[in-house]
């Protein structure tokens, strides 16, 4: 049985604590590869960028608790600084990953690419998203897995919080003043 390389992607988000709850329960077995991986985004100043760091840093910790409970895996953490969805396909193909979890939230860095298409083709692994259900019975989580395929790949247009009616350049309203 070969050994995986997993790349598990850490966000302050409940949507990512359960995939990666999933992925140790179902996916990643003794002997694997795990890093867990977080972006702070980018600061002008150093106290800032000193500050996020330290708490991705804390929160990747509480994201390593979670994996505990496998036997021999190797477990490392990864703080970066830039845009998300630029550093993770850096990392992952830097790293050689075979696998990246996500926790698939409204926010997630998979809907706000630019041309997503073109950003999950480049990793060159496979990707599991997980969609966490509001509902957890019995210490047993309630989750969706997604796994998209590269080729077919299907992302949603992302929402719009509120319609705009934007009027074409040609119509002007303009007031005409009385004649006397």
């Amino acid at each position: 049985m070969e050994s995986q390389r997993v790349v598990v992607v850490v966000e302050d988000a409940a949507a990512a604590r359960a995939a990666l709850q999933w992925a140790v329960g179902n996916f990643i077995r003794g002997g694997d590869s795990i890093t867990l991986l977080h972006v702070c985004p980018p600061a002008r100043s150093r106290r800032k960028r000193r500050r996020l760091r330290l708490g991705g840093f804390q929160l990747a910790l509480a994201f390593k608790d979670l994996c505990n409970g496998i036997a021999e895996a190797k477990v490392e953490i990864v703080v970066t600084e830039g845009e998300l969805g630029e550093k993770v396909v850096a990392t992952v193909n830097q790293l050689g990953a075979t696998t990246l979890v996500v926790g698939l939230h409204d926010k997630s860095f998979l809907y706000r690419a630019p041309s997503p298409y073109t950003r999950v083709r480049s990793l060159g692994c496979r990707v599991l998203a997980v969609r966490q259900h509001a509902t957890a019975r019995d210490g047993f989580l309630n989750a969706d897995l997604t796994q998209i395929e590269t080729i077919s790949l299907h992302i949603p247009p992302p929402k719009i919080p509120f319609p705009m009616f934007t009027l074409p350049l040609g119509v002007i309203w303009r007031r005409s003043k009385r004649r006397r």
